[in-house]
């Protein structure tokens, strides 16, 4: 009965530093949008808007223009 309380305590510990490793590891990776050329904006489906330097829509959205 002791070796499963244990046991359950070491599995739990476990889940709860993988979720924080993966927590941190979105956060991470999430960082600052790149800067694209207006062409990619164009071959990603998304329009360069000249005035503010950003590329709107497509997959390149809100990442600035270079």
């Amino acid at each position: 009965m002791r070796i499963r309380r244990i046991l359950a305590a070491v599995i739990a510990t476990a889940a709860l530093a993988g979720l924080g490793l993966t927590g941190a590891a979105t956060a991470t990776a999430q960082g600052a949008p790149s800067d694209v050329t207006p062409a990619e904006c164009e071959q990603g489906g998304g329009t360069p808007v000249l005035i503010n330097s950003t590329c709107r829509g497509g997959t390149h959205d809100g990442e600035r223009l270079d």
